[in-house]
């Protein structure tokens, strides 16, 4: 079963091509607790260098190029990482600096406009994180072929709807399913947009969990670890802006 995770896509074909090729030791293998200490790290990492750059960076000057900036620079490496299945802890580190930089710079934007609206954003997405999680273990969510489906095939569609969504805005300055303006006005559909991502992006995280239960199950290599928990992070961060964007809306 593939995951809804782009990043975490190809474990299966991964770990059966490093078993035949290489040969993997069981003391070399990877566990789930591995996946769990270093997603909590680079939460961590992503977290400080959030409230660095919300404290130190000047909000009027700087905000436009440190935003383009980590925003160009994130999404490059998320391609360069996930298609090239690189496990390297320095490049998936700097990921978390760069996502980091982001979200304290445009999350102390949204604070300035609505107050309390960043607590309560990052209190919802690890309330839906640890709600699904519980979920799965509780087997009471099954990650099914057809719940894949459902997922990937959502999920491809609001990428793919909001990047169309963002380029007409850059050119005609209107917004349609998405609203990037902190204070103009909005309609039912982008309500309805983030209410659907926010449920795709929540069942993913089912997906990814049997996916790193059976990659390590499967005995792929330990420093995989790396790779599951930078899947797990984008999708948090997924998460925390369609959930960010949402009580924006709920709160003009």
């Amino acid at each position: 079963m593939r995951s809804a995770n782009p990043v975490l896509d190809r474990l299966d074909d991964v770990g059966r091509t490093e078993r035949q090729v290489l040969g993997v030791g069981a003391a070399d293998t990877m566990t789930v607790a591995d996946v769990v200490s270093r997603t909590v790290g680079l939460l961590l990492l992503t977290g400080v260098t959030a409230a660095v750059a919300w404290v130190l960076v000047p909000q009027a000057a700087w905000i436009s190029a440190a935003l383009a900036g980590s925003a160009l620079a994130s999404l490059v490496l998320v391609l360069v990482i996930s298609l090239k299945q690189i496990t390297s802890p320095p490049l998936i580190a700097g990921y978390a600096v760069l996502q980091g930089l982001l979200l304290g710079v445009a999350s102390r934007a949204f604070e300035l406009v609505y107050p309390g609206i960043v607590a309560q954003a990052v209190v919802g997405t690890f309330g839906v994180f640890l709600g699904m999680a519980l979920l799965y273990r509780a087997r009471l969510v099954r990650a099914t072929p057809r719940l894949a489906r459902l997922v990937v095939g959502t999920l491809i569609g609001i990428v793919a709807i909001g990047l169309v969504n963002l380029v007409t805005y850059l050119f005609t300055g209107k917004q349609g399913v998405e609203v990037y303006s902190l204070s103009a006005r909005v309609g039912w559909l982008p309500y309805v947009f983030s209410v659907v991502a926010i449920i795709a992006g929540a069942l993913s995280f089912v997906l990814d969990f049997d996916l790193v239960e059976r990659a390590a199950r499967n005995g792929l290599p330990r420093r995989y670890a790396w790779f599951c928990a930078f899947g797990l992070v984008v999708g948090l961060i997924f998460l925390y802006w369609q959930i960010l964007r949402l009580l924006s809306y709920v709160r003009r």
